[in-house]
């Protein structure tokens, strides 16, 4: 086990002041005033950002990536990382890039609401309300529903798989898979990888149960499978899946918990560990575009085998 030049890296310059250590309007307002690294990928024909209206009668932002091409496209909903509380599609923008030309598909990022203003199940509704506001406008978008997918890292490949199960549930937009980004599967911060890389690997024990305290107000939503998809009675509905770890990563082994209970309930459920990786890889271009490129790689491949 070593970690990748990139993750020495990124852990080098973040270090002092945590995120945990701070209130959400502190914390946001240093990772604004951070630059955003762009990237340049080629194959891609527009972005556009979009307001949408929501089931609340809110409205929320979702980009819309769309490849070089002529479609019908199938298309990749994505739910960004940041713990329920950061992030947004421009955090998102260089991994979306990627996805869209690796995969020729749209992809729609979508700009939920974020905690501790809107905890759960505001996330969860927004997100679960752009994969409605999608198949609704299906022949706009130009896009193939029965290449429906959606995807998400952190946070948003827990709600990534939230949404999966939601229109299993609600006999929603049919999905054909998700691919899940070192998500959040459970509301458990004992295990064997977080007691390995609880400290000091880009996502702390401390900084978890920090981001639950802002994203769920009453202790007992832990056992609630809309926030732990882990312990959902039942899998059997969910799509075919492709969970991409990080080695050094405290959620590893709730990853690899989700992935078996898929193939218990007869699921085809694909794990890729990224060696040397830690955390937040996906979002960090500056550190780990390569790596970046090769998880959307990897996704392309899984979704384009159905």
């Amino acid at each position: 086990m070593t970690l990748a030049k990139g993750s020495l890296a990124y852990i080098e310059a973040h270090k002092g002041v945590q995120y945990y250590e701070q209130t959400p309007e502190e914390a946001r307002a240093e990772r604004a005033a951070a630059p955003i690294h762009q990237v340049s990928v080629e194959g891609i024909a527009s972005i556009e950002d979009r307001l949408i209206t929501v089931s609340d009668g809110a409205q929320i932002l979702v980009r819309i990536y769309t490849p070089v091409g002529t479609g019908p496209f199938p298309i990749i909903i994505y739910y960004h990382g940041g713990g329920w509380v950061f992030g947004n599609p421009d955090y998102a923008d260089g991994g979306c890039r990627y996805l869209t030309a690796s995969s020729k598909s749209v992809v729609v990022s979508v700009d939920y609401r974020l905690a501790p203003e809107y905890p759960f199940p505001t996330p969860i509704q927004d997100s679960y309300d752009a994969l409605l506001w999608v198949a609704e406008n299906a022949k706009s978008l130009h896009v193939d529903l029965s290449k429906l997918y959606v995807a998400g890292d952190s946070a948003g490949g827990n709600i990534a798989a939230v949404v999966s199960q939601w229109a299993a549930d609600k006999n929603g937009p049919e999905i054909a898979g998700q691919a899940l980004i070192y998500p959040v599967t459970n509301i458990n911060f004992h295990t064997s990888s977080y007691e390995k890389f609880g400290l000091g690997y880009g996502l702390d024990q401390k900084g978890m149960v920090w981001f639950i305290n802002q994203y769920i107000k009453d202790s007992k939503l832990k056992y609630n499978p809309s926030v732990s998809p882990l312990i959902a009675k039942d899998l059997s509905k969910i799509p075919r899946t492709i969970l991409i770890a990080a080695e050094f990563d405290v959620l590893l082994d709730e990853g690899i918990a989700y992935v078996t209970r898929l193939r218990e309930a007869g699921i085809e459920a694909k794990h890729v560990v990224m060696p040397g990786l830690i955390h937040s890889y996906f979002s960090k271009m500056e550190f780990f575009e390569e790596d970046t490129k090769k998880t959307t790689e990897l996704i392309a491949e899984f979704f384009q085998q159905h």
